[in-house]
């Protein structure tokens, strides 16, 4: 699987997308650097739509900082005109820094006062040369990030570990199997999930099933939607479709014949 485009639903519609590694000394605080950069041309748009792992997102715009709380649905923005982001996907452990409460983040944005780290970002991003203003401004949010939480708790790295245990392992089906893998009791994952993440461990579960069944859908065409469903652990096409429909708004099949349209 391209993890560069999982949760992407549509990657033919990407604008010009950077995946930057986090440097070593936010390595607990963030997943990856994302950077995409746009031109469209006047009077078109072009929509992005992505289901994501849930998760928190920090991104830096021209003119705003934003974090982007977990989603419960698929997220779709449209481009136009000329533009960048610069986003951090962040672990778990960073979350606390900005809200008490991820769950009341839910699809929702909220804006970060932060002038000199947008100021900064914005004066990295007009190097005209490409590679490095990606390399300085993803360095500028890095460094912010690191001032602002300078030590993580061991509780937050457990937080890191659940989520990455549910998002790399598809095995895992439980909750109790994904407890039973970090020696820690439900109810204590359930806390670290409200906590740091923002929607229960059984949610993130049926996300990455959901992400997996989506990818294989639209990179398997030889393999038939019945077949999908039982690689992924679904009951059966109908239980496919219907959390399709669900969470995306689409069946398996209309996804099946669009995802290569542009």
């Amino acid at each position: 699987m391209d993890h560069d485009f999982k949760g992407i639903l549509y990657p033919a519609r990407l604008p010009t997308f950077h995946r930057l590694p986090a440097p070593a000394f936010v390595s607990d605080l963030v997943q990856w650097f994302w950077i995409p950069e746009w031109d469209i041309e006047p009077g078109r748009s072009s929509r992005q739509q992505v289901l994501s792992f849930p998760a928190s997102n920090l991104a830096v715009q021209r003119d705003v900082v934003e974090l982007a709380g977990p989603t419960t649905r698929v997220s779709r923005q449209d481009l136009s005109g000329t533009g960048w982001a610069v986003g951090a996907l962040l672990h778990p452990a960073a979350v606390p820094l900005f809200t008490a409460n991820p769950a009341g983040l839910h699809d929702a944005r909220l804006e970060i006062s932060a002038p000199g780290l947008l100021a900064a970002v914005v004066q990295a991003m007009a190097n005209p040369d490409g590679e490095a203003r990606r390399a300085q401004a993803a360095g500028v949010v890095a460094g912010w990030l690191a001032e602002q939480l300078p030590e993580v708790s061991d509780e937050a790295l457990l937080a890191n570990a659940m989520a990455a245990m549910i998002a790399g392992n598809p095995e895992l089906v439980r909750v109790e199997d994904v407890a039973e893998g970090l020696a820690v009791s439900v109810r204590t994952l359930q806390r670290l999930a409200k906590k740091y993440v923002g929607l229960g461990p059984a949610a993130l579960i049926r996300r990455r099933r959901l992400q997996e069944a989506a990818d294989r859908t639209r990179n398997h065409p030889e393999v038939d939607l019945a077949g999908v469903a039982a690689e992924f652990g679904y009951a059966d096409q109908s239980h496919l479709a219907n959390d399709f429909q669900r969470v995306l708004g689409f069946t398996p099949s209309s996804y099946r014949q669009n995802a290569g349209g542009l």
